[in-house]
């Protein structure tokens, strides 16, 4: 190894661990009776993270609305909104602070199969995941559980916080290995919000977040065999739902489910229906 490529090396892991000392890791969720803790590195504060969030969802919302494709059917929306005031209580199990989260959900008409909560409580559903695919409310509740899990562990906080370590890290060191810095900080979170591929760890806690979540709304967590099993025949056919495209569905989440059902059967049947 020539001296520049070795004193190159040396900078990226002294920097890589000023960084790692610099990141603070905190809980943002508590287990639940599914058991699932989160220990996520921040460099941004959940405040600023939900401001940007609240931007880019008051974006959004003003483009599907210049389109005319917000909110178009009332009785979906509806339908949406109220299975959102179910789950919304249930978060106090995870996050003392997300009852009072200022809360919002709509509907886009597209022919995307997606949906998302943004930090903050955030949440959007396109139509076409829950008209093509049939999805009963129980099914949806699934969904927005697992959706609402990601807000509550901060999952898009700890992606932009790494987003921001790296990007320090090769501002840092360009000086010394040539190059061009990497773009402003500013543009890494709005698409983050949307855009995430969340890892398979992240995934996987987040479905037995939501699945919890929806039992204690009262939604029979059942529900989440039936909900992958439509996900799977979706897939087999070519397309698969655009929120779980880094993550396909397969019989090995049908299992988890499975083995959940014993802790969250109770949750269900002790819930007001």
């Amino acid at each position: 190894m020539s001296t520049l490529s070795t004193f190159r090396l040396l900078i990226a892991l002294s920097i890589s661990a000023w960084l790692a000392a610099l990141a603070g890791c905190a809980t943002t969720t508590a287990g639940g009776a599914v058991g699932v803790n989160s220990r996520d590195i921040v460099l941004i504060s959940s405040k600023e993270l939900e401001q940007k969030a609240a931007q880019g969802y008051e974006q959004l919302k003003t483009e599907a609305a210049q389109k005319g494709t917000l909110n178009t059917e009332e009785k979906l929306l509806q339908r949406v909104r109220a299975i959102a005031r179910r789950i919304e209580p249930q978060t106090s199990i995870f996050r003392k602070d997300a009852p009072s989260w200022n809360w919002e959900v709509n509907v886009i008409d597209s022919n995307e199969l997606n949906a998302f909560c943004m930090p903050g409580g955030k949440i959007m559903f396109y139509s076409s995941l829950i008209n093509r695919l049939e999805l009963t409310d129980e099914e949806i509740a699934v969904v927005m559980g697992h959706e609402v899990a990601h807000a509550l562990r901060e999952d898009t906080r700890e992606h932009v916080s790494r987003a921001i370590a790296t990007q320090t890290l090769l501002n840092a060191i360009t000086p010394f290995i040539g190059g061009e810095t990497a773009g402003n900080l500013a543009g890494i979170g709005y698409q983050a919000f949307i855009e995430t591929r969340f890892s398979r760890t992240d995934e996987a806690d987040a479905d037995k977040i939501g699945l919890e979540l929806s039992a204690r709304a009262g939604y029979d967590p059942r529900a989440g065999i039936t909900l992958w099993q439509k996900m799977i025949s979706v897939r087999s056919s070519g397309q698969l739902p655009e929120f779980l495209s880094s993550h396909p569905a397969d019989a090995n989440r049908i299992q988890q489910v499975e083995k959940l059902l014993p802790v969250v059967m109770p949750l269900y049947e002790a819930a007001p229906h």
